[in-house]
């Protein structure tokens, strides 16, 4: 389910995202980071991620490197972090997982609404 307590819907193919690289933001037990959140990456947002030390822009063997625009599965500490520094991504709820409503209340994640 999606935090509109519907059908969850897949974030991304191009490039696919996923802790498991299925295209969506599931809930999986071996998922320390809870890659829950689908969001539309700024620049902003990279930027403030590469340094907090996670570089989600350049390629390496097993990740396509992602650019501004592109919608990727976060995971929800850090969109909180973002969201505490001023840098936070927009949601597209549809695909974002349901328990991101265990760490952020709905009100906070309403202003950040997109498709």
């Amino acid at each position: 389910m999606n935090i509109l307590n519907t059908k969850l819907q897949s974030c991304s193919f191009d490039p696919v995202t996923g802790y498991m690289r299925s295209g969506y933001c599931t809930y999986h037990p071996g998922d320390e980071g809870t890659h829950l959140v689908c969001a539309r990456v700024t620049k902003e947002f990279l930027e403030y991620t590469r340094s907090m030390g996670n570089d989600l822009t350049t390629p390496t063997k097993y990740f396509p490197g992602i650019k501004p625009g592109d919608k990727w599965c976060l995971c929800v500490h850090r969109w909180l972090q973002a969201y505490k520094a001023g840098v936070a991504p927009p949601i597209i709820f549809e695909s974002s997982h349901s328990s991101i409503l265990k760490y952020v209340p709905i009100k906070v994640l309403l202003p950040y609404r997109t498709k």
